[in-house]
């Protein structure tokens, strides 16, 4: 195996100075902008403590950072160190108990679909087992039906085909979609005889 080297020279230290070109400063400046106010507001966080941040651009522009916001450091400030009151902290309040709710909404109707589920899926054990293996459903003559014991056996051949549809499209879309066919499937029938 040959031995190929570095493609690229890796982390090196850089000597600080000041960028002369006054583009190239701006476009720096412009990049590290943001990360700049990330920590900023990280340390803000980390103390506890209001902070007003303010920097020059190479332009001469000034850029303003508070936490949590430059209008409640600006009214602390000329009102001498007052607390005001700050409508985010409860609009934030307001906003996560709406979340809270539609989460507890959400969850109760999962729950209740899963409760639905294994009720059905309890009744269905219920008749496989109270039948016994003489006694099935599908293996009751059509003469000895009354109207709606045939209606249910209709709805049960029903979800029966639904259930093969899916489950045959299923496997269509996955062997289409990894490999294309070269010839003429040799699938079952798409056309089930109901009777």
């Amino acid at each position: 195996m040959a031995n190929t080297g570095k493609k690229t020279k890796g982390k090196q230290k850089i000597e600080i100075k000041m960028i002369e070109n006054q583009d190239d400063r701006l476009i720096t400046f412009s990049k590290r902008r943001s990360g700049i106010y990330k920590k900023i507001g990280e340390l803000s966080t980390l103390c506890g403590t209001e902070i007003l941040f303010i920097i020059f651009s190479p332009a001469g522009k000034p850029f303003t950072f508070g936490h949590p916001s430059i209008e409640f450091i600006a009214n602390r400030f000329l009102n001498g160190n007052i607390p005001v009151i700050d409508d985010m902290h409860a609009l934030i309040e307001d906003h996560r108990t709406v979340r809270i709710n539609k989460l507890i909404q959400l969850y109760n109707e999962v729950q209740s679909q899963i409760d639905a589920s294994n009720e059905t899926q309890r009744v269905l054990a219920q008749q496989i087992t109270s039948g016994g293996d003489s006694n099935r459903w599908w293996e009751t003559p059509l003469d000895q039906l009354n109207p709606r014991e045939l209606y249910e056996r209709y709805s049960h051949f029903s979800k029966l085909l639904d259930l093969f549809y899916i489950s045959r499209s299923k496997k269509i879309a996955t062997a289409s979609s990894t490999v294309a066919p070269t010839g003429p499937a040799e699938d079952a029938p798409t056309n089930f005889p109901l009777s």
